[in-house]
């Protein structure tokens, strides 16, 4: 296979194991290419794997399977409605791409025998927008016993925190169990499938798990090799055209050609600290990332040396976390391996009885819309005013008995209060005082924001006014699920963080996932896809699963580009 200047010889080499390298690989073997995928960890799936997994595709096949209308055309509405940036990862080439290749993608992955569903009620997170859907353009992975993957189950990268053994469509039901009837149905739902797996020796995972759990059994069922441990470090160019890369493999270098290109899929760099100080805002922390371990953005590093263009370096998949004193972890805040893992609370602040404020006791956003835009709002806030970061998570007693933080359900360990990780009090007043928050300011903001749960409309921010916000709120809450008063103590607070699940910035590509040089030209032979790319949404998550939908999307493209 191999010649003497090469220690292995492929067609196409990809480099990294997320969701848009598995589907990329397919297409090329169909096409009759060697495809070789390489991944650095010691775990194959990465980023998706970690996530939610699902994927954004309008007009998708499974849409119209069910008899809800969407089209090309509407879906082009929302996404410039929705998208207004305009920068080079974002070109309405990019934009048109993305959308007519979704449904060809999809059917095309169900062609190989991957498990679809569509998720009802995962709106679109502008769905008031032109061409918005409050129903769900996205899609989520059936549920797969990992045991299936044999030697490979534990190989297969999955999310570190407590096993996920339902599809993400049935986790907001599951968060209102002691508020609904729907909710008291999926936690029954639940344990009977838990006491199911337990008899026939299954073990079900939902989310990424279950996508990314379905992908590599596809690719092992089509002979695709994958290389576990086996990082790259630099592209071996001849002549201004990358023909190869240099991986290192059980301790030793391996020249690796790449005989009709290399595509990029190995994330992003939110796991390291010095390009987040190079190019993101500031203040940041990697202490606060919930990204993927392997997201350190060598590639990208590799691939600016090549005269690479990046765009939207700055920008990242936000959310929101919380830590104690002194940036320390609280209880809970872990893997099952014991390692750190930050809090996300992207359902805790939408459902109603909590406020977001700054440091002066001031609201600043939608605290129920979308993640993205939070952390967004949170460091043009922090850059303005010096004062949102951290913030306060304003928590009533009607929230604490209720719903979910971080992860604990309905209650508050009192290794919380005593480390100072969440602060208590029996007015608003001591609230303020031990948080050091102007108390007039607070007062005031509580104030406004009660008056706005009682009429059902946040004059302000308007939570709880799209179908977006509805989904992730309490329904027994009127006249607005997600607007509940802060009046009933006990009170608490929480120091609270911009987050992310990875950067949303890096190589701009073409819309055939070509990636191109500062002058616009592309570079003979090399790809990029996934959170290595500068986004085709721009500095805009348009709903459930953009970031996955265009891995795959500009994944599969990449593939059909490179062997013609």
């Amino acid at each position: 296979m191999a010649d003497k200047e090469w220690d292995a010889c492929y067609d196409f080499v990809i480099v990294g194991s997320g969701g848009g390298s598995m589907v990329s690989a397919l297409v090329a073997k169909d096409h009759g290419k060697s495809v070789l995928i390489l991944e650095k960890q010691a775990k194959v799936g990465g980023s998706t794997g970690f996530s939610g997994g699902v994927l954004w595709i309008p007009a998708n096949p499974l849409m119209a399977r069910e008899g809800l209308p969407d089209s090309c055309e509407r879906a082009r509405a929302y996404f410039d409605a929705a998208v207004p940036y305009s920068g080079p990862g974002s070109t309405p080439e990019r934009r048109e791409a993305y959308l007519r290749t979704g449904p060809e993608m999809v059917e095309y992955l169900q062609s190989k025998g991957m498990k679809f569903k569509r998720p009802e009620g995962f709106s679109d997170y502008y769905d008031h927008l032109p061409g918005g859907e409050p129903r769900s353009r996205s899609l989520v992975a059936e549920l797969f016993d990992i045991n299936e993957l044999k030697e490979w189950k534990d190989r297969l990268s999955i999310y570190p925190g407590a096993p996920l053994r339902l599809g993400l469509d049935e986790l907001p039901g599951l968060l209102l169990m002691k508020r609904t009837w729907k909710g008291k149905a999926a936690a029954l739902r639940l344990g009977l499938r838990l006491l199911l797996m337990r008899l026939s020796g299954k073990d079900l995972r939902g989310a990424g798990g279950a996508l990314q759990g379905r992908m590599l059994q596809i690719a092992l069922r089509e002979n695709i090799p994958i290389w576990p441990n086996t990082p790259v470090s630099d592209f071996i160019v001849d002549d201004g055209r990358v023909t190869g890369v240099v991986a290192h493999r059980n301790g030793a270098p391996l020249r690796i050609q790449a005989r009709n290109g290399v595509l990029i899929n190995a994330g992003g760099f939110a796991r390291n600290l010095e390009m987040r100080r190079q190019y993101g805002r500031q203040p940041a922390s990697t202490d606060w990332t919930m990204a993927n371990p392997g997201d350190t953005g060598e590639m990208i590093q590799a691939t600016l040396r090549l005269d690479a263009t990046v765009d939207c370096m700055d920008t990242a998949i936000w959310g929101v976390t919380s830590l104690g004193p002194g940036g320390l972890y609280p209880e809970g805040a872990h893997g099952v391996d014991g390692r750190p893992l930050p809090f996300g609370h992207h359902f805790d602040i939408s459902f109603p009885h909590v406020i977001l404020v700054d440091q002066d006791g001031q609201r600043f956003c939608n605290e129920a819309g979308s993640h993205m835009d939070i952390g967004e709002i949170m460091y043009e806030h922090q850059r303005q005013a010096g004062r949102s970061i951290p913030g306060w998570a304003i928590i009533e007693s009607r929230h604490r008995e209720r719903y979910l933080w971080g992860s604990v359900f309905g209650k508050t360990p009192d290794s919380w209060l005593s480390s100072g990780y969440m602060i208590r009090a029996d007015s608003i007043e001591d609230l303020a005082r031990q948080c050091n928050i102007d108390l007039g300011r607070l007062h005031a903001t509580i104030e406004r924001f009660n008056g706005f749960c009682r009429s059902g409309v946040d004059a302000d921010f308007q939570r709880g006014g799209k179908a977006f916000d509805r989904c992730h709120g309490d329904p027994t809450v009127k006249p607005n699920p997600n607007l509940g008063a802060i009046e009933k103590p006990p009170f608490f607070a929480v120091r609270t963080y911009p987050s992310d699940v990875g950067t949303f910035g890096g190589l701009v590509t073409d819309a055939d996932a070509r990636v191109l040089r500062k002058d616009g030209s592309p570079i003979p032979g090399l790809y990029a896809t996934g959170n290595s790319t500068a986004s085709v949404m721009g500095r805009t998550y348009v709903g459930g699963g953009a970031s996955i939908g265009a891995s795959f999307i500009f994944g599969y493209r990449a593939a059909l580009h490179a062997v013609g």
